[in-house]
C-alpha cells in the first residue's frame, strides 16, 4: 500500500487534531531513505549541514549550490515524507527578488516541497513574496545560527520580557505572511508553549520542549556520530561512532593480519584456463 506523501495540509491538519509532528535532517541519499522508511513527517536539509557533513565552524559557508546539490540527494532518497530546504546565508536577505529565486531553485531544481529561513518581522516581506510565488516557507525563531554572530553566542533566547515579547509577536507576523509552520529554538519551555497557543500554524521545537506541535532534531546527534559536546535538548538514540570505530580499527587489524580477504571474498577460476596461463 502506497504511504500517502506528507504536505503542509496534512502539517496543518495535525496541528488542529493535536497529533505530533516528527521532523529530522538528512544530508544524503541513503540517510534520507532511512528517515523517510522509518514514517518520519518532514525531512529538514538543514544548513547544519555545513557543521556536521562539511565540517565547517558554523553555517555561515554554505552556499545555494552547496544546498542545491544535498537537496537534490535527499529528494531521490525520500518518497514520502515532506522535503524541506533550509534557504543558507544571504540567499534571502539581499533582496525580495533573489530570496524568491533562490526560494525556487529549491523546488524546481532540486524537489524539495517547501523552504525555511531564519527571521521574524524583518523577513516578514520576503516571506510574503516566496509564499505568493507558490512555495511554502517554514519560518524559524530563537536562536537562529545565521545570525549567531549578532546572538553572541549559542543561548537559550527569550529568557527576558523584551525577546520573549518579540518573539510572540515575530511568530504571529509570520503566520499572518503565510508560514505554515515556525520552528521554535533554544526557547523557554513556558515561552514555546504560549507561541504554539497563540498561533494556528504548527510549531516546530529544538530544545523547546514537549509543548510545541512537533520536534525536530540533527540526524547525527540522534545516532551518536559525534563524539564529544552534547546540547542539553539532544537525546542520543544511538552510539554509531564507536560501533563505526570499532569496525574500522577490525579491517585494519585483518587487513594486516592477511585475515582479510579470506577464501569466502575471493573468485576462482577453472583449472583449465589456469594451467593455460602458466
Amino acid at each position: 500500500m502506497k504511504q500517502e506523501k506528507i504536505t503542509t495540509a496534512i502539517v496543518k491538519q495535525k496541528k488542529a487534531e493535536g497529533r505530533p509532528i516528527t521532523v529530522l535532517t538528512a544530508y544524503d541519499f541513503p540517510m534520507a531513505k532511512i528517515v523517510d522508511e522509518a514514517g518520519i513527517d518532514i525531512i529538514l536539509v538543514g544548513d547544519s549541514m555545513g557543521n556536521v557533513v562539511l565540517g565547517y565552524d558554523s553555517t555561515i559557508p554554505v552556499t545555494m549550490d552547496d544546498m542545491v546539490h544535498h537537496v537534490k540527494a535527499v529528494c531521490r532518497g525520500a518518497r514520502r515524507a515532506m522535503i524541506v530546504a533550509d534557504m543558507p546565508f544571504l540567499s534571502y536577505q539581499a533582496s525580495e527578488e533573489e530570496a524568491v529565486r533562490n526560494a525556487g531553485r529549491f523546488l524546481k531544481e532540486a524537489g524539495a516541497q517547501a523552504v525555511k529561513l531564519e527571521g521574524g518581522a524583518e523577513v516578514v516581506g520576503v516571506v510574503r513574496k516566496i509564499v505568493n510565488a507558490g512555495i511554502p516557507v517554514m519560518g524559524h525563531l530563537g536562536l537562529t545560527p545565521q545570525s549567531i554572530n549578532q546572538l553572541g553566542g549559542f543561548k537559550v533566547q527569550g529568557k527576558d520580557e523584551r525577546v520573549a515579547k518579540k518573539m510572540i509577536a515575530d511568530a504571529k507576523a509570520l503566520e499572518e505572511a503565510g508560514v505554515f509552520s515556525v520552528v521554535l529554538e533554544c526557547v523557554p519551555a513556558p515561552l514555546a508553549k504560549l507561541i504554539t497557543e497563540s498561533i494556528g500554524v504548527a510549531t516546530i521545537g529544538i530544545g523547546a520542549s514537549p509543548y510545541c506541535d512537533g520536534q525536530v532534531l540533527v540526524i547525527h546527534d540522534i545516532l551518536g556520530l559525534y563524539p564529544g559536546f552534547t546540547p542539553k535538548f539532544v537525546k542520543q538514540y544511538a552510539n554509531l561512532h564507536e560501533q563505526a570505530a570499532a569496525a574500522v580499527k577490525q579491517y585494519k587489524e585483518e587487513v594486516e593480519a592477511r585475515a582479510f580477504p579470506a577464501p569466502e571474498h575471493c573468485f576462482g577460476m577453472s583449472e583449465e584456463v589456469l594451467e593455460k596461463l602458466y
